[in-house]
């Protein structure tokens, strides 16, 4: 990892979010020559400032709506990640068109930015929900991967080289499920879960930056790039939780909120014919056909029924007691924001 960012500009889009302050935390003793985060909250951006205290991590102010600002930004600029975005499920529900401005054309103005300065390298950070999408958040998120993947086409070899890594449920992150449970439970109040059923991949931030350090690494052009990770459902985690903090706090079930799947989907049925196994990974390659629909007449997948989706409901599954390993490292009482 030193190597890869020796005397090297990153560029952390959404710098100040979840991923960003863990990412940064990850890289910050690599001999980097610059980290700069870009980023619209100015609270946010001063209090990394002065968690980091660092002279070589820069902060942007702006916008990856506003081209002109990400374009400055992008300047003389390595490898970016790209991870500004709108994520809350519920709010891109009632906000769509806001979720079409950031997550979408956003994701554009950054490939753009990053094409016409150069740059090495940009990830974007994607999620299961851009799978069968079902709401707002993943139907932008879909959208924004197809951007990506239609310009990568029509890049050279010597040009950025545009990949994606897509993560399920992340623990901690800004507005999940576990800090809600662990308020519930200190609160002495009863747990709301929506579905006992309900399964979703458990994958730590730390999980997070890997995957996008390994994509760094090894991601060609218009690459997926998915982690193995465990699954558990609801139920479990609630009762995990409970069982950590010795409470006997009831369980009360609520229903389905806007947008919810019973299960996530981190690689379509559509798409493990190109994915490729490595260890811990997915690699899926892209779909390079180009628009002779003559071959489409004649030429298919035939293996295409011999594969089957990967979601949180067919990966590994976690018991009670293999979560609460897994929660014993990480600092459930601390929401990343």
């Amino acid at each position: 990892m030193k190597n890869i960012f020796s005397n090297k500009t990153i560029l952390v889009t959404g710098g100040t979010g979840s991923f960003g302050s863990a990412f940064i935390n990850k890289i910050i003793k690599s001999n980097f020559k610059e980290i700069r985060v870009f980023s619209r909250d100015e609270k946010k951006q001063e209090s990394l400032r002065n968690k980091l205290n660092n002279k070589k991590i820069k902060f942007y102010i702006g916008d990856t709506r506003n081209f002109k600002s990400i374009d400055e930004a992008c300047r003389s600029v390595d490898f970016i990640f790209h991870a500004a975005a709108l994520k809350q499920v519920p709010s891109c529900e009632f906000y769509p068109l806001e979720a079409i401005k950031t997550n979408i054309l956003g994701t554009e103005n950054t490939i753009d930015a990053a094409i016409k300065n150069k740059v090495k390298k940009l990830i974007l950070l994607s999620t299961d929900k851009a799978v069968y999408p079902i709401n707002a958040m993943g139907m932008s998120k879909a959208l924004a991967e197809k951007v990506l993947i239609a310009k990568s086409k029509n890049l050279l070899k010597n040009e950025t080289t545009l990949c994606i890594t897509r993560y399920g449920n992340v623990m901690l992150s800004r507005g999940s499920v576990i800090p809600l449970f662990v308020n519930q439970i200190t609160s002495n109040k009863e747990i709301t879960i929506t579905n006992p059923a309900m399964t979703r991949f458990m994958m730590s931030l730390e999980d997070s930056v890997n995957l996008v350090l390994y994509a760094i690494q090894k991601g060609k052009q218009g690459e997926i790039f998915v982690q193995k990770s465990p699954g558990a459902t609801i139920e479990t985690l609630a009762k995990a939780l409970l069982k950590k903090l010795k409470s006997n706090n009831k369980i009360k079930t609520i229903g389905i909120r806007h947008g919810e799947k019973d299960h996530e989907t981190l690689i379509s049925k559509e798409e493990m014919p190109r994915a490729k196994e490595e260890k811990n990974f997915y690699r899926v390659l892209p779909d390079n056909r180009d628009l002779n629909y003559n071959k489409f007449t004649d030429k298919g997948n035939k293996k295409f029924n011999q594969f089957t989706e990967y979601n949180s409901n067919n990966t590994l599954r976690l018991n009670v007691e293999k979560l609460i390993q897994i929660l014993n490292k990480i600092n459930i009482n601390k929401q990343d924001v």
